[in-house]
């Protein structure tokens, strides 16, 4: 009874806000207590809004009241501490859901601050002092608070799992050692972790050389980075004003010709303007001439008619009409042209020289170079889009939908001479060069095609040396009806693999890997090259009968 009476005063002299004792005790005037400084930092938060409530009874209070020491509760409070009562816990001390609260406690139950493995159960403060006052139970393995006591516990004979099995890699109690499990290799729990534990530092050794090792990978892909960028950076601002100064010659060049065109053109209609003069006057001047003739020729009297005659002063010589040449209306065209011969000349040059400035930005590669893909969606995100240059197009191929179908004719075609056409062999090669990763899909038809890739400076004219495979400028695969075989340099291997109407290619230029695929419901490998490519390449289709044709596929 002492005890509840105990408990129920120092309920009376506990402030609501902090569940500790009164300090310093104010009461309202609804009748509620509490510590000075609780009341005023609650009523301090409600200042705003002009209206001070009691947070136990909510009554309000206009204006915020003045708060007077309550002097019977403040003597209260000091005697029951001289008596020994201890302030109640406060409330951040009781186990909420996710703590582990005290096995011994009664009623609302205490956070446990320690589990002992060997009771097993779990202690607050109060209830844990004899593990550390009795010598017995100082001996006891004491942890972290744990909710997992339970599984310590054997479930067959209620007794702590001290030992291990490890024939059956299981903690076990003593009793399942002479029992269950007679003659298995067991050992102690605490020899079993010195073990592992052993093991664990070894392997956590490993991760932390492991993790030193990635830092130092990071920190040197770091520098990388900064490396990139600024040599990025400072090859861009190069460029840029490489490029400029280009703009600005041809800026300059182009002035220049317009500027001698004009001075030419003054100079020329200066010419013909001063003769045009020239010859006006002498038309002023012959037809008064004419005039005079003209009266004479009409006089009546002819002793007036012999008179005059005399006197009529001959004709100057003119100039001869065909003195004059007018040339062809021809005037600068010829400049024209040869500014047009000029732009197809640098645009040889630009695309000559854009391929290999495309090389070497893809040759910036500071990783190891990438695994090759596997399913065709993985090779389908280096697909290219490929067209056909008809300018080495041998006369016989017919090139069609947007120069990417190709189809052998027994008549010559209508094309110009270029130094790049084929002449020896019914050969084509792609517009575009390829560098990098890139894959791409060709669509055949007909009784036989050839699918390859070559350099540009494959031979365009001449014997065998010019055809796909027959040189080691190009690489070339032989699709027929029912076989495939693989041609470089003059050596033909055969391959065997499904045949299929559509072929696909993928080269990863840097790695020197070129490889080709037979295209249905899945991807079949027909043949890999690992080598090493010094240019750039290009796509080479060749139809091989009559008829035959080869299409680049739009890949999706």
């Amino acid at each position: 009874m002492a005890q509840k009476g105990a408990q129920l005063d120092r309920e009376r002299i506990s402030c609501s806000i902090c569940l500790d004792l009164l300090k310093d005790p104010v009461t309202l005037h609804c009748g509620h207590s509490y510590c000075r400084n609780c009341i005023k930092a609650h009523w301090d938060g409600e200042d705003q809004k002009g209206i001070h409530s009691c947070p136990q009874c909510r009554q309000t209070f206009t204006p915020r009241p003045v708060l007077g020491k309550n002097t019977m509760l403040a003597d209260l409070v000091e005697q029951l501490k001289k008596t020994g009562l201890q302030a109640a816990p406060a409330d951040h001390c009781y186990a909420g859901p996710e703590d582990v609260a005290c096995d011994v406690c009664s009623g609302r139950k205490l956070r446990a601050i320690k589990s002992c493995l060997t009771c097993p159960a779990s202690y607050c403060e109060n209830h844990l002092q004899p593990h550390y006052d009795s010598p017995p139970l100082r001996k006891h393995k004491l942890v972290e608070p744990s909710k997992n006591l339970q599984e310590n516990i054997c479930s067959r004979h209620d007794e702590v799992m001290k030992m291990f099995c490890r024939t059956d890699q299981k903690s076990i109690c003593f009793l399942c050692s002479v029992d269950e499990h007679k003659g298995h290799d067991t050992v102690s729990a605490a020899a079993e972790r010195t073990e592992r534990q052993r093991e664990l530092e070894g392997s956590r050794q490993q991760i932390q050389q492991r993790v030193q090792d990635r830092e130092k990978d990071v920190k040197l892909l770091q520098q990388q980075v900064e490396a990139i960028n600024q040599s990025a950076d400072k090859t861009v601002e190069h460029s840029e004003k490489i490029f400029t100064e280009l703009i600005r010659l041809l800026q300059k060049r182009s002035s220049e010709v317009k500027q001698q065109i004009r001075s030419q053109q003054e100079t020329e209609v200066s010419r013909v303007k001063e003769l045009q003069e020239k010859l006006e006057q002498e038309i002023t001047e012959l037809k008064r001439k004419d005039a005079e003739l003209q009266q004479l020729s009409d006089t009546e009297d002819h002793t007036q008619f012999l008179q005059n005659c005399p006197s009529v002063s001959a004709l100057r010589e003119s100039t001869p009409s065909s003195s004059i040449k007018i040339r062809p209306l021809r005037h600068f065209e010829a400049v024209t042209a040869a500014v047009s011969e000029l732009r197809e000349k640098l645009q040889d040059i630009l695309r000559e020289e854009w391929t290999n400035i495309s090389l070497r930005v893809t040759e910036v590669d500071v990783l190891l170079p990438q695994t090759e893909p596997e399913s065709r969606a993985d090779f389908l995100k280096y697909s290219r889009e490929i067209t056909l240059d008809p300018n080495t197009a041998h006369r016989q191929l017919l090139l069609s939908e947007g120069n990417r179908k190709v189809t052998l004719m027994k008549q010559l075609q209508s094309y110009s001479a270029h130094p790049d056409r084929f002449t020896g062999y019914f050969q084509v090669l792609s517009r575009e060069s390829l560098t990098g990763r890139c894959y791409w899909e060709v669509k055949r038809g007909g009784r036989g095609v050839i699918v390859a890739v070559a350099y540009k400076n494959i031979s365009r004219a001449g014997g065998i040396e010019c055809g796909f495979g027959y040189n080691d400028k190009s690489w070339a695969l032989h699709c027929f009806l029912n076989s495939y075989s693989f041609m470089y340099n003059k050596i033909k291997t055969f391959i065997s693999g499904p045949v299929s109407s559509r072929v696909g290619v993928y080269l990863d230029h840097r790695a020197g890997i070129l490889s080709f695929y037979s295209v249905s419901g899945t991807m079949t490998l027909l043949h890999r090259v690992q080598t090493t490519f010094t240019q750039p390449l290009y796509a080479g289709i060749r139809p091989y009968y009559s008829g035959a044709t080869a299409e680049l596929c739009k890949v999706d």
